[in-house]
């Protein structure tokens, strides 16, 4: 559902809020080894975060990405960082024209789906993510 830039973009702010609990600030090729990303493309999607005020970066030989201790970002934030809100308001097949009183095929299924996808990015936090991920309960690759 989200971008492969959305995806990489959460990967990474979880790896970096996971590393910021411990005062770690990774750097991009830390980053991307840890997210399964190609070094290029973490680097362009970690710098349209920091524009965007998601995470913060350090220059200098401890520098590296980090977030503030008192976040409270949600997943959404992200997302809507990268993708923008469409995916919680377009049509998933695209169509420029499509609405309750104009459906696309499949719109009434969707309303529910996106409906469900919008309330989890809104109501998941990044640190509750990122202790799971210190606690070894969940994974960001195999």
């Amino acid at each position: 559902m989200f971008s492969k830039a959305c995806e990489y973009g959460i990967r990474a702010v979880l790896f970096i809020a996971k590393e910021s609990q411990k005062d770690l600030r990774p750097n991009i090729a830390e980053i991307s080894k840890a997210v399964d990303s190609p070094v290029p493309f973490t680097a362009k999607i970690c710098q349209q975060l920091a524009r965007a005020g998601i995470i913060l970066s350090k220059k200098g030989p401890n520098g590296g990405f980090y977030l503030k201790k008192d976040s409270e970002l949600k997943l959404i934030d992200i997302v809507a960082a990268i993708d923008g809100y469409s995916i919680f308001d377009g049509c998933c097949l695209g169509l420029a024209e499509c609405s309750s009183s104009h459906p696309c095929p499949v719109h009434d299924q969707f309303m529910d789906i996106r409906g469900g996808l919008k309330d989890m990015c809104e109501n998941t936090t990044v640190i509750g993510l990122a202790m799971d991920l210190n606690e070894g309960e969940t994974y960001l690759k195999v």
